[in-house]
């Protein structure tokens, strides 16, 4: 699951038109299948690799956009599936070749909002005539890239990528960066419970431990049982603690009220998702009513225990502190959302195993649709009566 962190690029384009090439291309490797017999991508396939400047990505090689075929329509709304965890799209045409189907993807590609290159390929058997190029260049304010998978250096493509794909989706972006300084202590509470993974620890505490070090600041990691005797204990005064959201009550008691404390999902939430409409959605909490239903929104797949936090842990809270007697509707992965109006409320996990594009647009539909959304710290951390001093941490 790891390679789902790095930034997603997909390639779009007719049936044959080179795209498994241009993935061999850019691989250096015979990765996908190359055949001159239309069809032969069916599902979307994963690839990663890396590109020079980028670094670590993962390619997705998609299916014909102009196959019309009873299982190709299949086919195809796999493909559109795509749109929805992309960063940034190759829109492959040959020839004079350029019509509906290339339209419709691109009207696709701005409506999720997906940055986008398109490249003529085969130049070596069918050119693009310069009035066509431009005529294409016109109507979408983009360049046309000329490219050959047999013949040009796959560095003119990587450097188009470059171009086009945010920095945002590359750029190493920092967990804890404008709250911690050099020298500071960092405290980060880690329960070992029976969702803690055998043997290792949950990679929003692999990435808090190498934030911390990266700002030349001191990490202590311990369990919630050892808060109150590190405390105790005269040993140095952390500048901020980090815990499992799970932990907010014992530990909102240990903590000195003039030390920052916060949690992994929420510092999560804050490097990954929608974190301003988290904080207005978190209240509405307070306003469910009998008979409302919440979406929980886990971005993973995972055996559910009894201890698990989206499907027990949390909805039993939320009874707990509204009184009311509401239903939950549990969504894994990218699983596609039905009938958003139907919920008063959406809640979505820390998302540690999605990309930043995954989750806004998985919590898009909702804001769009005016229904509040939180994450499932900020959740914890209000039910808790300590939301703003969670949540404030990021606004000294």
């Amino acid at each position: 699951m790891a390679k789902d962190l790095k930034p997603h690029i997909g390639i779009f384009g007719r049936m044959n038109n080179g795209k498994s090439s241009i993935i061999n291309k850019l691989t250096g490797q015979p990765m996908a299948i190359v055949s001159e017999q239309a069809g032969t991508t069916t599902d979307p396939v994963k690839k990663s690799i890396e590109i020079f400047g980028i670094g670590p990505v993962v390619l997705i090689d998609t299916a014909g956009i102009d196959d019309m075929s009873e299982l190709g329509k299949q086919r195809v709304e796999k493909t559109y599936q795509v749109l929805k965890e992309i960063d940034c799209a190759i829109l492959v045409i040959v020839g004079e070749v350029f019509g509906e189907p290339e339209r419709e993807i691109i009207g696709q590609f701005k409506k999720h909002e997906v940055p986008f290159i398109i490249v003529h390929n085969k130049s070596e058997i069918a050119e693009l005539s310069e009035s066509h190029k431009k005529a294409i260049e016109a109507e979408f304010c983009t360049k046309v890239l000329e490219f050959s998978a047999l013949k040009d250096d796959a560095k003119v493509l990587q450097e188009a990528l470059k171009k086009a794909i945010p920095e945002s989706a590359y750029k190493k972006a920092s967990l804890l960066g404008g709250i911690i300084k050099p020298g500071d202590v960092v405290v980060l509470v880690t329960p070992i419970d029976d969702e803690a993974p055998e043997g290792r620890m949950i990679l929003p505490q692999v990435m808090a431990i190498r934030d911390v070090l990266d700002h030349d600041c001191i990490c202590v990691v311990l369990k919630e049982t050892a808060l109150r005797q590190y405390f105790d204990s005269n040993m140095p005064r952390p500048a901020l603690v980090v815990t499992d959201s799970q932990a907010f009550k014992i530990v909102n008691e240990i903590v000195p009220k003039d030390v920052m404390l916060t949690s992994f999902s929420i510092v999560l939430a804050r490097l990954r998702g929608d974190f301003e409409n988290y904080l207005k959605g978190t209240p509405a909490l307070s306003n469910l009513k009998d008979g409302d239903k919440i979406l929980m929104l886990e971005s993973c797949t995972h055996e559910i225990s009894c201890g698990d936090i989206g499907r027990v842990k949390l909805p039993n809270l939320i009874r707990k502190f509204t009184g009311k007697n509401v239903e939950f509707t549990y969504l894994s992965g990218l699983t596609p959302i039905e009938n958003i109006k139907q919920y008063a409320m959406a809640i979505q996990c820390g998302g540690c195993m999605a990309t930043r594009k995954q989750l806004i647009n998985r919590t898009n539909m909702a804001v769009k649709n005016g229904i509040p959304i939180s994450n499932y710290g900020m959740a914890i951390a209000y039910m808790n009566g300590i939301f703003e001093r969670v949540t404030g941490v990021f606004s000294r």
